[in-house]
């Protein structure tokens, strides 16, 4: 029974967590500007109540913004279409929708976090390939050889863990940049009171969709790391 749990694990469980953990981190590095455009995004600024008359339950109509690594999407109102700015891994966040009496407080991190966290998902493609190719290679015949050399077990491995920290510590910094706009940004409402616009800002769904494919993500990477470690005692 044991035998057979973690032969399902690891041929088929982490290829598919590997595979999953790629489209989530590939998602919400491409939204909301190239897709899903209003539903995912990093930080989003919409109209509330909840800083300029705390208590109040009605909704409002207003403008809303939705930021991500590579720019941003903005609607003047809620039933109006979403425009977005061009993708580029140094993006201008386009604020124009937002009263003119707004905190300006709103900026992308540095051009060189976008690049590392592109960085990370061609390290992660590369090592779904090798690791779902490693694990089935006991069904590809005379081509599986290949990927049972101690070399491809090394490179499949480091490749994963490169991508792993690479993408996480670059999520990581972003959340930490947007994290202080939030705070700055909803505190100069609150100082500013009923006169302040009623907009409040937060960091968003594409935070969660990252934590939960790097906890994915951690699945296969142990056991590329645990089919390493045992090739190693085996042959001491």
């Amino acid at each position: 029974m044991i035998h057979g749990l973690s032969k399902f694990i690891n041929q088929y469980l982490a290829p598919v967590l590997s595979l999953t953990s790629l489209l989530l981190i590939t998602f919400a590095f491409l939204s909301p500007v190239l897709m899903l455009s209003s539903r995912v995004a990093l930080l989003t600024v919409s109209p509330s109540l909840s800083l300029t008359q705390p208590g109040e339950t009605n909704g409002i109509d207003g403008p809303s913004v939705f930021l991500g690594p590579l720019g941003s999407c903005e609607r003047p109102n809620n039933d109006a279409a979403v425009n977005c700015t061009a993708a580029t891994i140094d993006p201008k966040y386009n604020l124009s929708v937002l009263p003119g009496n707004a905190p300006d407080l709103l900026s992308a991190p540095t051009a060189t976090t976008p690049a590392f966290i592109a960085v990370s998902i061609i390290f992660t493609f590369m090592f779904f390939l090798l690791f779902t190719f490693t694990s089935f290679r006991s069904k590809m015949g005379k081509f599986g050889g290949v990927f049972d050399k101690p070399f491809i077990q090394r490179a499949t491995a480091w490749i994963g863990l490169l991508g792993f920290i690479i993408g996480l510590t670059a999520f990581l910094v972003i959340r930490m940049w947007f994290g202080k706009a939030v705070e700055d940004f909803n505190n100069t409402i609150l100082k500013g009171g009923e006169s302040s616009p009623q907009l409040v800002a937060a960091t968003s769904n594409g935070f969660v969709m990252v934590y939960v494919a790097h906890a994915f993500y951690a699945v296969p990477l142990v056991c590329a790391l645990a089919k390493l470690h045992v090739t190693a005692t085996a042959k001491a």
